[in-house]
C-alpha cells in the first residue's frame, strides 16, 4: 500500500510596500508553476492593489483563493515609486496578519516582499525593519538576521544601527546569541559541525590592541566560551581577507559585527539569489535580499529570482 503524499507547505507571501516591486513579485510567483509544485502560496495584502499592478504590468490577476485581503488602507489611489504613509501601513498590516496565521499554524512559513523604512515611519510604525518587528510580533527573546545563499552565508551581530553605535551595542550576550542561532540554523540544514568564520570589528583584527581591543576583550572570550560545543571556529579574521575564496570554501557561515561588513560581500557574490532568514523566531521567515526598487516599480521588469530562492529556503526550513 502506497503511503499518502505529504501535503505541500503552505507559504504566506506578504505583499511588501505596495508602491514598490513587491506586488509584481507576488503576482509572478503565483503564475510560476514551479512554485506550485513544491508549496502552496497565498499572498497577504490588498486584492485591489494586486489587480492594479496586474493590469499595469500585463500579469495574471490573482484568483480569490490566492489572496488573504488583510489591508484596510485604501489602495486605489497610491502612486508607484513614492514614499507614502498608506503604503507603510499596508505593508505593516500584511506582515501582522501573516505572522498571526503562522503562529496559529494556518501557514507553515512566512516569506516577505521588501518594505520601505521611510514609509513605515510615516505610518507611525516604530521599527527600522522586518527583524525588529517580527521579534515583537512573535514574542521572541532573541533574533538574528542571516543572509543565505549557496555561495556565501552571513549572520549579523548588529543590524540597522549607525556605525558609531556598533561598539557599544556589540555585547558578549548579543554575539553569543548570534553564534548559537547561526550554528543551530546550520545544523538544521545538515551541517552537524558548523564551520563559522568570525570577523573582527577593527582593521587588522585590532593589531594586538593598536586599533582597538574588542577582539581580545570581547570576541575571543565569547568564541572560547563555545569550547566542546561542536562548532569549528576560524577567527577573528580581518574582514579584508575573511571573504577570499579559500576562506569561503572552508566556511558554512560568517559571523559579522555590523551591517555593511556582512552585506557588501554578500551582495557582491549573491545579489540575485540571496535570501534573508530571521533566526530565533518561533516561525519560519525568509525574504528577498533586495529593497523596494521604487525606480522600476510597476513596470513588469523586476526579477523574481530572489523571491523564488526565498520560497525554496522557506520550504526547506519548514520541512525540517
Amino acid at each position: 500500500m502506497n503511503a499518502s503524499p505529504q501535503p505541500k507547505p503552505r507559504i504566506a507571501l506578504t505583499m511588501g510596500d505596495p508602491a514598490g516591486i513587491g506586488p509584481e513579485l507576488c503576482l509572478q510567483t503565483l503564475a510560476d508553476t514551479s512554485s506550485g509544485e513544491v508549496s502552496e502560496v497565498v499572498v497577504y495584502g490588498s486584492t485591489v492593489c494586486l489587480e492594479r499592478v496586474a493590469r499595469t504590468c500585463g500579469l495574471r490577476p490573482p484568483a480569490p483563493d490566492e489572496v488573504v485581503d488583510c489591508v484596510d488602507t485604501p489602495m486605489d489611489a497610491i502612486t508607484p515609486g513614492e514614499v507614502q504613509a498608506e503604503c507603510g501601513r499596508a505593508a505593516h498590516d500584511a506582515i501582522v496578519a501573516a505572522v498571526k496565521d503562522a503562529l496559529a499554524g494556518k501557514v507553515d512559513a512566512v516569506v516577505t516582499a521588501p518594505i520601505h523604512k521611510e514609509s513605515l515611519q510615516l505610518a507611525g510604525v516604530p521599527y527600522p525593519g522586518h527583524t525588529e518587528l517580527l521579534k515583537d510580533l512573535t514574542g521572541a527573546h532573541r533574533v538574528c538576521m542571516m543572509m543565505a545563499s549557496e555561495r556565501i552565508t552571513v549572520a549579523l551581530a548588529t543590524t540597522h544601527i549607525a556605525l558609531a553605535d556598533v561598539p557599544s551595542t556589540l555585547t558578549p550576550e548579543r554575539l553569543r546569541d548570534t553564534i548559537e542561532l547561526t550554528a543551530d540554523a546550520m545544523r538544521r540544514i545538515g551541517k552537524a559541525e558548523p564551520r563559522l568564520t568570525v570577523c573582527a570589528l577593527n582593521p587588522h583584527a585590532g593589531e594586538h590592541g593598536l586599533f582597538g581591543r574588542e577582539e581580545s576583550e570581547l570576541i575571543e572570550p565569547v568564541m572560547a566560551s563555545f569550547k566542546d560545543s561542536g562548532i569549528l571556529f576560524t577567527g577573528p579574521l580581518p574582514p579584508d581577507t575573511a571573504f577570499i575564496e579559500k576562506v569561503r570554501q572552508q566556511t558554512d557561515a560568517y559571523i559579522c559585527m555590523y551591517h555593511d561588513q556582512a552585506l557588501i560581500p554578500f551582495k557582491m557574490l549573491a545579489f540575485d539569489v540571496g535570501v534573508n532568514i530571521s533566526l530565533g523566531l518561533p516561525i519560519v521567515r525568509t525574504s528577498v535580499d533586495h529593497g523596494t526598487a521604487f525606480g522600476i516599480a510597476w513596470q513588469g521588469t523586476a526579477s523574481p529570482t530572489s523571491m523564488r530562492e526565498a520560497i525554496r529556503w522557506a520550504v526547506r526550513l519548514a520541512e525540517v
